[in-house]
This record gives C-alpha cells, structure tokens and sequence, in this order.
C-alpha cells in the first residue's frame, strides 16, 4: 500500500475553492480546478509515493497485473486498470453528454483507427474501444440532468411555457409517449436551423423568466436552468434540450448511477465521481468542444422515466454501499471512528479521505497516516489491511 500523488485537471468549468479546500491547498486556487483524479489512466495516471522512490501507477500495473489487480480483473479487462476515481468540482455546467456501451466504443473505435484520425484530434469521438459508465456521489448538494423525463412530464414542462411555436414539436412527443417519441422530438429540436433555432429560443427564454418571476409553476427550477444554461452557451440547442430531461438535485451522500447511453449535464457541485477508465464521450451540445449529434443520436438510450436516487445500502462495520450493475467499479463510503475496519480486498482498491484523518495499517507492519484531501493505493496482494478515524472515507473497488 503507498500514498498517491493525484493531478487536477484545470477545466474551465471548475471551483477554485472545493478542490483546493479539500486538499488543503491555497484557496482560492489560481485557476480552475474541475477535477481531481485518481486511478491509472494513460492521460494523467496517479504516482505511488513510496519508500523506494515514486512510480506511476499505471507502470506498476503494467509490470505486475496480477499482483496489482488481483487474476479476475486482469483476466476480465485485459490487463487494464478497470476505473477512474475522482473529485468533480463544477462551478458552471458540463456539456450534455452521453458515453457510448462497450460493444458502440469498439465499433466506433475501430471506425476512426481505420479512417486515420488521430488520437489527440480534438474531432475524436472515441479514444480507447472502452465503456464508461458513471456513478456520481454527492459531497455538497448537487445539481444535475439526468437521463429523459417521463413523456407526460416533459410535455407539462413544455406546454407550461405557452410558447405557440413549441406545438408542432410537442406534437412528435404528446402522441407518442415512450422512447420513440421521446426520441422524435430529441432528434427534432437538436437539429433545428440556427434561424429557427434563435426565433424559437427568443421566445422559450422570455416564456421561462415569466414563469420563473411568476413563481407558481411546478417546474420554476427547470425553468430557470434553461435560463442559466442560455446565458452561458446563447443560442444553444441543448438549452432547449434540457426542458425534456429530468432536473435532479442530490443532498451530500446520495448518489446517481448513469449507464452507457444516459444523457446528462452536471451543472454545479462538489461530489465523488467513479466511472470505467474511458475517456470517451459524445457531447449535444451546451460547450464549445467538438460536438457529434449525428453520433450521439447512435449512443443513447432513449428509454424514458423518473431518476433513481441511490442513498446507498448499509454494510458491516458502518460501511454505505452504492450498488451498480458496472463490473468496473464498487463505491462505498466508510464513517469511522477509531476501532480498525478491515479493507482487505482480493482486487484493486483506492481509499480517499473527505473528512477527518485516517490511519491504514496493514498486516506486514506498514502503517500510513493519509490526511483529508489524500488518497491511499491497495494493491490486490496487500494482505490484513484496516482502516481507522475518525474519518470519512471513500472506498473504491472493482465491480466484480
């Protein structure tokens, strides 16, 4: 078991405080700080800090799978660190986004391999042949759109507005109430000419600060994210777009499971996010990165419906687990005191503190004070390893 140095990556969508708060570093921070990473990923891998010197994690699992992942998860993902861990700290929205399942990512992979666009394109759609489904866990209270409303509601939204030029597109979703109609009207307002698209948006923003100043409407809080998100990407389709998703707000330590196809926008908040070690996304819109509708249409998973709100599922020892199909990743969270919670685990393993300060000890004498704001690494092998307080720990681990 070793410290972990992590990298931040300054997207512009990031706190300068969150990040920096948690760390202990200098606050605010000089520039934005989106997210903290933790894991192996070829772009920003983390660094063992140990006693012998400092190695990338992604080296040592190279040079040692099997002791490092444990046989199962170097048999299943070829050798590959399975997940990515990290602290999401958004000041303003992400982009609205969809990750494409394993069997699209190696199609859509192999496609653009063979067409010869490089990796580093900012054109790529998909850089590895890898699914990347998410779970994300709230520190701070969360906002988000997640996935598609049910029909009935999202034509409530719409129809609220009162906005005469929205009829004849309601019409593809009021008379076709699943995911093919969800699907027709998706398709329809994402690809509105600009034209059309600023008169129609002219007169949905002036509808929405209406019913926002009014503040008897039951979807205020929708309302009012299109308006925050228009004044930010003007002119956007996606701005539309996010009147037909579901507008969820998660209080600290409730969490959301996005499968492959899920479209969503994070759109402000401090939370714990693991996912598959995948890079691969395909944007709609609301950024002024490379966007593919053509190519996101193909990823999504139209299928319609309220979100489920995980608030975790109570474990041994005080442990809160965050169950997921994804046989990439497990997320738990651990409210110790000082009595030792065993952690052994037969594949790979990274604790983070977000509270408090924690000791890891481990069956051969080893013994690491990890601080708030650091992060420990478990190596399959490691062998009789506890973790005490009082501390607020984050656990993650293979699916498997």
């Amino acid at each position: 078991m070793e410290l972990m140095r992590n990298r931040i990556r300054p997207y512009a969508w990031g706190s300068r405080t969150a990040i920096a708060e948690l760390t202990g570093a200098p606050c605010p921070s000089a520039h934005p700080q989106a997210e903290l990473w933790m894991g192996a990923h070829p772009d920003d891998p983390s660094v063992l800090v140990g006693t012998a010197g400092d190695v990338s994690l992604l080296d040592a699992v190279v040079a040692d799978p099997d002791g490092m992942l444990g046989e199962a998860v170097a048999g299943k993902f070829d050798g590959r660190f399975p997940f990515l861990l990290k602290v999401l700290a958004a000041a303003e929205p992400l982009s609205l986004q969809a990750h494409p399942s394993a069997e699209l990512a190696r199609r859509g992979f192999d496609a653009e391999e063979a067409a010869g666009i490089a990796r580093s394109d900012p054109s790529r759609n998909y850089t590895d042949p890898w699914a990347k489904p998410e779970l994300i866990c709230a520190l701070t209270e969360f906002h988000a759109l997640c996935g598609f409303a049910d029909p009935a509601h999202a034509v409530d939204v719409l129809r609220g507005l009162d906005v005469a030029g929205l009829d004849h597109y309601l019409a593809l979703l009021a008379g076709q109430r699943d995911a093919e109609g969800t699907r027709a009207l998706f398709s329809t307002l994402i690809t509105i000419p600009p034209n059309a698209m600023s008169s129609l948006l002219d007169a949905v923003l002036a509808a929405c600060v209406a019913r926002v100043r009014e503040g008897v409407s039951p979807h205020v809080t929708q309302y009012r994210t299109a308006l925050e998100l228009a004044e930010r990407y003007p002119g956007d389709a996606g701005v539309l777009a996010s009147l037909m998703l579901n507008r969820v707000t998660l209080q600290p330590g409730q969490a959301l499971y996005l499968h492959s196809g899920n479209l969503h926008a994070y759109l402000s908040g401090t939370g714990i996010e693991i996912m598959g070690n995948s890079d691969n996304v395909l944007r709609g819109g609301l950024t002024p990165k490379h966007v593919d509708v053509p190519e996101l249409m193909r990823v999504l998973d139209f299928t319609p419906g309220p979100v489920e709100i995980l608030g975790g599922q109570a474990a041994p020892q005080g442990e809160v687990v965050y169950p997921s199909p994804a046989p990439e990743f497990r997320l738990s969270r651990l409210q110790l005191d000082e009595r030792p919670h065993e952690v052994t685990h037969p594949g790979p393993q990274v604790l983070l503190v977000t509270e408090g300060d924690a000791v890891v000890e481990a069956a051969d004498g080893g013994r690491l004070a990890v601080p708030r704001g650091q992060s420990v690494w478990i190596a399959a092998r490691d062998r009789g390893v506890t973790v005490s307080g009082p501390a607020t720990v984050f656990r993650a681990t293979d699916g498997l």
